[in-house]
């Protein structure tokens, strides 16, 4: 698979986030698969989880379609940044893993209103997909 897995995610996320150059990727194969682990800067977190987590659900998604292009079970977790959460202090009992709901300040408020993305076609979605 020689990594490729990682080159997408990187090549994505970099897409989503207003600050790339703190985006880091860490990659562990064992015997239950491929696992990336993505670290990236607190202000980006709302970007990449999306409103209700669906835009990590999206990427975990695609993620699993480059592995089984290559025979490979690929995982994604998204570490929480120092910071991370606004409104969650310190021994509120909030679990550590990101969810990405409403009652963690994803709100989805980062999205531009009236803007909307360009769909391609699901074969041109796919022929993107061959080339990783």
């Amino acid at each position: 698979m020689a990594e490729r897995d990682q080159e997408f995610l990187e090549f994505v996320v970099k897409g989503l986030v207003e600050h790339p150059e703190d985006v880091k990727i860490s990659r562990v194969v064992d015997e239950m698969g491929v696992l990336l682990t993505l670290d990236l800067n607190a202000e980006d977190m709302g970007k990449v989880i999306g409103r209700s987590g669906n835009t990590a659900k999206a990427i975990r998604t695609l993620l699993r379609v480059v592995g089984m292009k290559h025979n490979a079970r690929v995982n994604l977790k998204i570490n929480e940044p120092v910071g991370g959460r606004k409104d969650m202090g310190p021994g509120t009992g909030a679990p550590s893993d990101t969810g990405g709901s409403a009652a963690q300040g994803w709100d989805g408020s980062h999205e531009v209103s009236g803007s909307t993305p360009q769909m391609k076609s699901l074969d041109e979605a796919m022929d993107n997909l061959g080339n990783f």
